[in-house]
């Protein structure tokens, strides 16, 4: 008697693997995207960071730093072509990759689901957040272009708010992930780090980076509501510089001068 054929299992996929080459036209906007997060919007993150980072040494130095930055030639050119244009590309595309992405952490827990996951929506968080300090800090309340030593006031008002200072806090937490995994998918998709050793080394670097990030983010909130600065005016006084008049030598003076 004739036995019955069993057909093999079917072979379930682990998941899906983090790097995903484009087709067609997809291929150059999925490298524009790409290469937009690192320059010019990356290069504006480090930037941004380091210049909230004077917030430490107090508001008379975050106002010279806002003061300097809004000095710029053609800042406002600049600030359209190098950021708020860039920023909705980078974000707008963002979300469309994400719309048509397929991760599945539930069923395949394959890393490169939970980082594709985690890199998507940390994206959204940082979209959001971005949105919202451009419009209050740019366009709404005092204008700092024109009173740039206002601008610690104004932000130590607004992290007053224990909901906006954990927003904050979180938001500062999710742009940096965002960033450094970003760098490390970069370095794999432009084949900077060909080879698995070669990026689970770099992906080494890029944590050390992002927590570098982190830190640096989070200690400028911290100098926003801690105790050093607390209470600012909205127009701090300037700082005092004391200039020490050189000593008159008086070894040739006359003793009885004449009067002329």
């Amino acid at each position: 008697m004739a036995t019955a054929q069993h057909s093999a299992p079917p072979t379930v996929r682990r998941g899906v693997q983090p790097l995903r080459a484009g087709e067609g036209s997809s291929f150059v906007w999925r490298k524009l995207h790409s290469l937009m997060g690192i320059i010019p919007l990356g290069a504006f993150l480090l930037e941004h960071l380091l210049s909230n980072f004077e917030a430490l040494k107090g508001p008379i130095a975050y106002g010279a730093q806002v003061k300097f930055l809004n000095g710029l030639p053609l800042v406002r050119v600049m600030e359209w072509v190098f950021i708020f244009l860039p920023i909705l590309y980078h974000a707008c595309y963002g979300v469309y990759i994400w719309l048509r992405g397929k991760s599945n952490i539930v069923y395949y827990p394959w890393a490169g689901n939970w980082l594709y996951t985690a890199q998507r929506y940390t994206g959204l968080v940082a979209f959001f957040y971005i949105g919202w300090h451009v419009v209050t800090m740019r366009f709404l309340g005092t204008s700092l272009p024109e009173n740039p030593y206002a601008a610690f006031h104004k932000v130590q008002m607004e992290l007053a708010n224990p909901w906006m200072l954990a927003f904050y806090v979180i938001s500062m937490i999710a742009i940096c992930w965002h960033f450094s995994y970003g760098v490390w998918l970069f370095a794999a998709k432009w084949g900077i780090t060909p080879g698995v050793t070669a990026r689970r080394w770099f992906g080494y670097v890029c944590i050390f980076f992002g927590v570098a990030l982190t830190v640096i983010g989070l200690a400028s909130i911290w100098a926003f509501v801690g105790p050093d600065y607390r209470n600012t005016p909205e127009n701090p006084p300037p700082a005092i510089s004391l200039t020490v008049a050189p000593a008159v030598s008086t070894a040739y003076a006359p003793a009885n001068p004449i009067l002329i």
